[in-house]
């Protein structure tokens, strides 16, 4: 076999950076967890000042800077030996409750491979693993992920670009948050609007106990309940609204939720799907974002579809045409992409 020395430089290129990259995950974490990035947003330090600041040990924080530095996630100035945050470091690494907090994927990777030897066997055996069985730091870390996307884009456009839904929910109208995980997007949607009430669910009873409790630390425990149900099981009819973010790709029966979700809604109600940016091509999604997507899926989505009744395992980069098929099927009559980020597509559907 003819090996072209560039294209191999080339490929170990790559490898070295995800190598890096899959090291440094651990260390994003370990800054999340004990503060560092905010520490040091609040001007630049040596390993001695920061330790001080965040109470850690020098001698770690002077190898953990130092791979930061490499990694261009921090700044370094040879010169008097301090390291610093960009506005835009800070901008992403430094505020949980930003519109942009990169941590949050890395916490939520971390988290996920720790499943690795029992998403290895499942791939001999096909058997699933549902969300329910993973760390907790999956749960966790999904919020984090996920919650400044919707912080950003939620009440500002997503919902704006719906068709005459603001105006319901400023008269007070109701809305089923289904597969709401921890409540970040149904404690969004009350601070928004908060004429509104607003009915969170989810099978992950440990999830809705967290949601409770985020509901209470914002002040809208009043206007916001949640209960333990699956998207096929969630209570209540005539909603005028019906959310579901980033989760029918992972449900071993979308077609029976969408169901559900139509029988539940008023007869011109609106169902706004929030899925993950995607291509109904392969190779439309061979790009950073898919591979990120790809490989979240492969662990966290798949598994979860597979681990469920339906015989649906659609995974992250499902695309608009299955997600269009799947609500076509359940009786559904219309159905728009009405609003796109880098990271999401928003869908309108209507009975």
């Amino acid at each position: 076999m003819a090996v072209d020395e560039a294209r191999l430089n080339e490929f170990l290129g790559r490898f070295v950076s995800d190598l890096g990259a899959t090291v440094a995950a651990g260390n994003v974490v370990v800054g999340h967890r004990l503060g560092l990035y905010r520490a040091l947003a609040e001007g630049s330090a040596t390993p001695e000042e920061l330790a001080e600041r965040a109470d850690c040990h020098p001698r770690y924080l002077t190898e953990w800077l130092c791979g930061q530095a490499a990694g261009s996630y921090v700044t370094y100035d040879p010169a008097d030996g301090r390291y610093a945050l960009t506005e835009e470091q800070a901008f992403a690494l430094a505020d949980p409750n930003g519109p942009l907090y990169a941590p949050g994927a890395f916490l939520l990777a971390v988290g996920m491979l720790r499943a690795e030897p029992r998403i290895t066997e499942a791939f001999r055996t096909g058997a699933g693993l549902g969300w329910h069985e993973h760390d907790t730091d999956v749960f966790t870390g999904c919020e984090l992920f996920f919650r400044p996307g919707y912080l950003a884009n939620l009440a500002s456009s997503w919902i704006p670009a719906l068709d005459g839904v603001v105006a319901r929910l400023v008269a007070g109208g109701r809305v089923a948050d289904v597969g709401c995980g921890l409540g970040a997007s149904s404690v969004l949607l009350a601070q928004a609007y908060p004429q509104a009430r607003i009915a969170g669910s989810d099978y992950h009873d440990r999830s809705i106990e967290l949601a409770r409790k985020r509901a209470a630390d914002a002040g809208v425990a009043d206007r916001v309940g949640f209960e333990v149900a699956s998207a096929q099981t969630f209570s209540g009819r005539g909603y005028d609204l019906v959310t579901t973010f980033d989760c029918l790709h992972d449900m071993g029966d979308p077609l029976g939720a969408a169901r559900h979700v139509r029988d539940a809604l008023t007869p011109d109600g609106t169902w706004m799907i929030v899925e993950p940016a995607a291509g109904d091509r392969v190779e439309d999604n061979l790009n950073p974002v898919g591979r990120a997507y790809y490989g979240f899926s492969t662990f966290l989505c798949v598994p979860n579809g597979l681990s469920q009744p339906g015989g649906y395992a659609l995974g992250a980069q499902a695309g608009e045409a299955a997600i269009r098929q799947v609500v076509t099927d359940a009786g559904f009559t219309r159905f728009r992409r009405a609003a796109e980020t880098p990271f999401n597509l928003v869908y309108e559907v209507r009975p």
